[in-house]
């Protein structure tokens, strides 16, 4: 931003001109006031353009394109005048800066805030699509910043979607590294490709360099590599992943919608997502900034332009956008070729020198901007002091106009909303609609209106629909997850049960569950060993915690934990001490127990290899299988507890043994199936060139299982026939336990971090979205399956997500 010079109108129509914003390659822009103090950015036209008829023409088109785009989060044009001597437009000004600039102050933006600009941004192409319009020119000097959110300026190469074109035939224009491969090649441009568009500014946001080439790479070369070549997405935060990746899908008709993607982000609404959306070092120097450019006034005569100042030592406030090309050095005087295609002049190329003497022009457009040839975009009255440009100084009021207070007042609603944009660092909406931080363990995201759920486009994840912190000290993490009644309970100290629906804890017991205790239910109740190990089984009721019957198995014999649940028995592990035996003399042993009556109902003693105290298993038919951490599978008759077989299972052992269609499914090197009556083997499948297998999952006659390559597997259970592999389903930690819902496979991942839940085409097995919530706390995911909801944990962290 300067001073205005001699050679400066000192107004426009009515407005008032304070300062100079930048210059490009038709005119000029101003920082301009109105008579009731309203500050906008007026666009000025040459005069060597303004007496060429067909240029006029051109500049009256923008001004019909800007004056149709009127929304939430793109720019409203204040007043115009396309037959003045110099022709103007003027529009509301953003109290923001660029995207361009704020990466360049800050680095690549938090997570939080590359989602909420990605809905802003789905939202501002929703309203210029709606406008029957192309932008056709999204790039990151377009994208302004203010505190209630991103807008989108500078429409100066927008088209109508029935074609209408201004430029001439042959010539392509737009920014290298941002338009469409469609767009690059001269051929019709669509919505699909402002969505691509956007993508490429997502990823600039997310990681801080551009998706096409680094930022000093050749025009030539961005436009092969957007028309050729792969994005280049390292540091694209993994919750953000597919979504990009659909965006720049190289055929338009893949590309999800901007109403889609709006949806998949922001379920309850955009404007939820951007409370204290920016980073809290971008939104306070925003404020200190905003409340400057509200001080400014029109000089009383010209001022000399001040001596420029050294850079600051550190990224903190926004310099003048200097007429460039996104950052890179302006190109030369003739707009860069598209690939495929001649250098052609037309509208867009660079101009004579002429009024405000030389300028460098932008490829196809200027680009836009405070500080470049565009103009900036806000609500009349914005209700929150909006990101603002570096100030030249500090002019005091000179009372011709609206006092700093007075304006202050009109455009932010008091010195405390000013204050109160300083904090930007939580993203998750309480119950009360405050801000909570996520990391804190403190509140959730509001809660779900509706329950209308969409399904998202393809690599798009759901957002959750609630979110809950538990004690990280004290949550089994590993614990698979049940579902029983509308409630979630989350095994751990204490034991929660959560409203599946809204997330509000239902009721909570200390002192019942013991650490890593399984859950098991039936007929309305869970059932547990005591918390106080006093060696007795207790039924609890699911609804309200409390305690329903407690059964002991003798006064030698104690229960030590459960196994497994049908619909006659628990069965538990136990140990028998005896009457002359010491607590290091004892015998391990299996019993079941009637959750009908509470009584014994047999108990065998276990092989002297297999007590260890570690055990897990189910229950399929007559038959209880279950594993230990001495790697042994064991398999009894439920009527009478005896023993049919035993045998080791390798390295890989399993805390939970897959059964169906009357085989057990043993994992390792190769995924094996025995006979549950024998143990004889049946089948084995090698993973052909591959590691080996992770635990199977059995669903509906398939077997779904990740190798150890990040693959994952579908398995005929009968045969061992492979059914398909997805090779990469889409994060470095695969699946590696499965849920099914209709015909999506919903899969969890262990416990090293890079994972998250996956939804896949249970026929092909094509990745549909990864959702991960980014925070790297060494614990695995679990998930269950409770009508629409998809309820998950990630180590002390509970999410439910519409099962979509």
């Amino acid at each position: 931003m300067d001073t205005l010079q001699p050679d400066d109108p000192r107004e426009l129509g009515s407005y008032r001109l304070l300062r100079r914003l930048g210059a490009g390659g038709m005119g000029r822009v101003y920082l301009a006031r109105s008579p009731g103090g309203r500050t906008v950015a007026v666009k000025v036209v040459r005069p060597d353009l303004a007496a060429d008829a067909d240029f006029r023409a051109r500049f009256r088109h923008e001004i019909e394109i800007a004056k149709a785009v009127s929304g939430r989060y793109t720019a409203p044009v204040v007043d115009a005048d396309s037959d003045a001597p110099l022709p103007w437009l003027a529009t509301s000004y953003v109290l923001g800066p660029d995207l361009t600039d704020v990466v360049a102050a800050h680095g690549a933006l938090p997570e939080h805030t590359v989602r909420a600009l990605a809905a802003g941004l789905a939202a501002a192409l929703q309203e210029i699509h709606a406008a029957g319009l192309i932008h056709r020119d999204l790039k990151p000097s377009n994208v302004l910043l203010a505190a209630d959110g991103p807008r989108v300026i500078d429409f100066g190469i927008a088209r109508a979607v029935d074609g209408n074109r201004m430029t001439q035939t042959g010539v392509v224009v737009g920014s290298p590294g941002y338009m469409p491969p469609e767009q690059a090649l001269g051929q019709d441009v669509g919505t699909a490709g402002d969505v691509f568009s956007l993508g490429a500014v997502l990823t600039f946001a997310a990681t801080g360099h551009p998706a096409f080439g680094d930022g000093t790479a050749s025009h030539a070369s961005m436009l092969y590599q957007v028309v050729h070549g792969e994005a280049d997405l390292s540091g694209v935060p993994q919750s953000l992943l597919g979504l990009i990746r659909a965006c720049l899908l190289k055929d338009p008709a893949g590309r999800p919608t901007p109403s889609e993607i709006a949806t998949a982000l922001a379920p309850q609404g955009v404007e939820g997502l951007l409370k204290d959306w920016l980073p809290s070092a971008v939104a306070s120097t925003i404020a200190t900034h905003a409340a400057g450019i509200l001080d400014l006034d029109a000089p009383e005569e010209p001022e000399p332009e001040p001596e420029p100042e050294p850079a600051p030592a550190t990224g903190g406030t926004f310099g003048p956008a200097p007429t460039t090309l996104d950052g890179m050095p302006a190109p030369a005087p003739t707009p860069a070729a598209a690939y495929g295609y001649p250098q052609t002049p037309g509208y867009g190329t660079a101009p004579a020198p002429g009024y405000g003497g030389p300028s460098a022009p932008a490829y196809g457009t200027p680009p836009g901007g405070n500080g470049t040839f565009g103009y900036g975009a806000s609500p009349p009255v914005p209700s929150t002091p909006g990101p603002g440009t570096v100030l030249v100084g500090s002019a005091a009021p000179t009372g011709s106009g609206p006092s700093r207070r007075r304006v202050l007042s009109l455009a932010f609603g008091g010195a405390a909303a000013v204050a109160a944009i300083g904090g930007g660092t939580a993203w998750l909406l309480g119950r009360d609609g405050n801000v909570s931080d996520a990391a804190s363990g403190k509140g959730g995201v509001g809660r779900p209106v509706g329950e209308n759920f969409t399904t998202p486009p393809a690599g798009v994840a759901p957002q959750p629909l609630w979110h809950e912190s538990a004690d990280p000290d004290s949550t089994a993490s590993d614990v698979p997850l049940v579902t029983y009644g509308g409630l979630l309970l989350v095994s751990g100290d204490p034991l929660v049960a959560y409203d599946v629906k809204t997330g509000d804890a239902r009721w909570s017991k200390p002192g019942i569950c013991r650490p890593g205790a399984p859950l098991l239910f039936h007929g309305g109740k869970v059932y547990l060993a005591d918390g106080d190990y006093d060696g007795v089984l207790v039924a609890y009721d699911v609804r309200t915690g409390e305690e329903s019957w407690r059964s002991r198995l003798g006064k030698a014999l104690t229960v030590e934990g459960t196994i497994a649940i049908d619909g006659s028995n628990v069965y538990v592990t136990a140990k028998d001490y005896g009457e002359s035996r010491s607590a290091t003399e004892y015998r391990t042993a299996v019993a079941a127990i009637s959750h009908t009556t509470g009584r014994k109902v047999w108990v065998q003693r276990r092989d002297w290899g297999t007590k260890d105290y570690d055990v897990q298993g189910t229950v399929s038919g007559k038959h209880l299988v279950y594993t230990d951490s001495n790697h042994n599978v064991t398999v009894r008759d439920t009527a009478t507890g005896d023993q049919l077989w035993t045998q080791k299972i390798g390295d890989e052992w399993s805390r939970q043994p897959a059964v169906a269609s009357g085989l057990v499914f043993l994992p390792g090197e190769q995924l094996t199936a025995v006979d549950v009556e024998t143990g004889n083997r049946r089948w084995s499948l090698s993973p052909n060139g591959r590691r080996g297998f992770h635990n199977p999952t059995a669903i509906d006659g398939v077997l779904y299982a990740a190798d150890f390559d990040g693959g994952v597997w579908a398995v005929s259970a009968k045969t061992g026939k492979r059914l398909w592999l997805c090779e990469d389903p889409g994060a470095d930690e695969p699946p590696q336990t499965f849920l099914k819902a209709g015909a999506t496979l919903y899969g969890a991942s262990g416990p090293l971090d890079g994972g998250g839940i996956f939804a896949l085409n249970a026929k092909t097995g094509k990745g549909r979205w990864v959702y991960d919530d980014n925070k790297e706390t060494g614990e695995p995911w679990q998930a269950a399956l409770a009508g629409d909801r998809l309820l998950v944990t990630h180590g002390a962290e509970v999410y439910a997500l519409p099962a979509v």
